[in-house]
């Protein structure tokens, strides 16, 4: 098959997510099963001299065996210090510089002399996709057997717009309505996506049936229900080559599952960078996270005033995001100095060594369409304490100490006791070192593959090309 992604981002070359993670490595696991895939997303400025010139309007690069990564050149859109917007909030022009990106990528593909099987689109800046191919290009001989998938990787994030700009678009004037892009009088370019796509995916089986549901469905979770026999939640995979504690570079010394108590010597390391007593007989529980709402850090503060630092365990905390979050952080680790560290910034090889040396790993989140970090802890030995949501319920399950099953402590409640009784018994766990050792061996042992989800969309494109 000929597969076409369109992208806002993707690594290496552009990322504030993890779906610059999913547009730099399921093309190569595709390209690797035998497709001809290539990617489309906008020239950055952090591209940099990483392409080539292509033609007046794009440069390219190559990846992986073949793989072409295309970049749309358009200085007054792309060429900024960030990729959706800055200090003051998203660019105010958004709607017109990805609305570009999707004009465009019908041009290129016309360029480039061959159809297309399918076209697989991420998110709402590339949304507008399917609209144009039943809209515009409906009748187009060229496009004629061209398909497209519509995945969502975060709902919260729709696109949306004032009506007045409908003509920005580049789609007809009146697909402003109900059953297509018209969203409370407002234009919603994710909408049109989910309804104009011919399959429509998301990043794990739980978040396929949450964000069915009112409470999930972000406001479109009417159209989501009425679109349902076309939605198929695949779950993301993890790059092994990239995560793996026997092989990774920025570890030292290096661990595999039969010397994985080496994880002590990576322990004392952050207890001493985060300026902690060095203790091997407390627990270490780390977070790496980008600092928002999603992440459940307005549940941690309750939990923080509720007696989480009157147990015997110790906290480090990296990443950057929202302002009130980080000052959240800061504050606590000046208030509970031996318990409790903070780095606001993301550090690469911090974060290595954050899922090395910590012996537990918080993700209380709200939401969470699928999760990579959970998936990395589990690989390091570090075990995940989550809520029950998304991707963390379809791969966190509960461990028992009695069948000696699960890889994770789960919380039973999404409330403060429910955090605070899943710490418990992970700290529990901790001092019961044939237990720890069990339940660190079962982590490890996880697996989710990027060819396991590269054989299901396999399934998912072939399945509306011949359907």
């Amino acid at each position: 098959m000929r597969i076409f992604f369109v992208a806002a981002e993707a690594v290496p070359f552009a990322k504030t997510g993890g779906l610059a993670d999913v547009c730099g490595t399921l093309p190569l696991e595709l390209e690797r099963l035998g497709h001809e895939v290539s990617i489309i997303m906008p020239g950055y400025r952090c591209v940099g001299n990483q392409a080539k010139p292509f033609n007046d309007r794009f440069k390219v690069a190559t990846v992986g065996k073949d793989l072409k990564v295309y970049f749309l050149q358009h200085a007054k859109f792309y060429d900024r210090p960030q990729i959706y917007g800055d200090a003051q909030g998203d660019y105010p022009d958004n709607l017109e510089r990805f609305a570009y990106l999707c004009r465009e990528t019908f041009t290129l593909i016309k360029d480039l002399g061959k159809p297309v099987d399918i076209i697989h689109c991420h998110d709402w800046p590339t949304a507008l996709v399917p609209v144009l191919l039943k809209d515009q290009y409906a009748k187009d001989p060229f496009f004629m057997k061209t398909r497209t998938v519509m995945t969502i990787h975060n709902l919260a994030y729709q696109g949306v717009f004032p009506k007045e700009d409908m003509p920005k678009t580049g789609v007809s004037e009146d697909l402003f309505n109900p059953k297509a892009l018209e969203f409370y009088e407002k234009i919603n370019l994710l909408k049109g996506g989910l309804i104009f796509a011919d399959e429509i995916t998301t990043v794990s089986p739980q978040y396929a049936k949450e964000i069915q549901t009112k409470e999930w469905g972000c406001g479109l979770d009417g159209v989501i229900r009425e679109n349902k026999t076309r939605l198929l939640g695949i779950l993301n995979g993890l790059d092994y080559a990239l995560w793996d504690p026997e092989n990774d570079p920025l570890l030292a010394p290096r661990y595999s599952s039969k010397d994985w108590l080496i994880k002590r010597i990576h322990k004392e390391k952050i207890q001493n960078i985060y300026g902690l007593p060095v203790f091997s007989d407390i627990p270490v529980f780390g977070l790496v996270a980008r600092l928002c709402y999603q992440k459940g850090l307005d549940l941690l503060e309750s939990a923080f005033q509720e007696g989480l630092m009157q147990r015997p365990i110790q906290l480090v905390f990296i990443g950057v995001g929202e302002d009130k979050y980080q000052k959240l952080l800061v504050k606590l680790a000046r208030k509970y100095p031996q318990q409790c560290g903070v780095v606001i910034r993301y550090d690469e090889d911090l974060a290595h060594t954050v899922y090395a040396g910590s012996d537990f790993f918080l993700m209380p989140s709200v939401y969470e369409p699928c999760g990579l970090t959970q998936m990395i802890s589990l690989r390091y030995g570090t075990i995940p304490i989550v809520s029950g949501v998304g991707g963390l319920a379809d791969t966190v399950t509960d461990f028992s100490s009695n069948t000696k099953r699960g890889n994770g402590f789960v919380m039973n409640s999404y409330s403060v006791t429910g955090m605070l009784e899943a710490v418990d018994r992970a700290c529990g766990v901790f001092h019961q070192p044939q237990r720890l050792h069990d339940l660190v061996i079962h982590a490890m042992d996880s697996r989710w593959t990027w060819k396991t989800s590269a054989n299901a969309y396999v399934d998912c494109y072939k399945g509306i090309i011949n359907g």
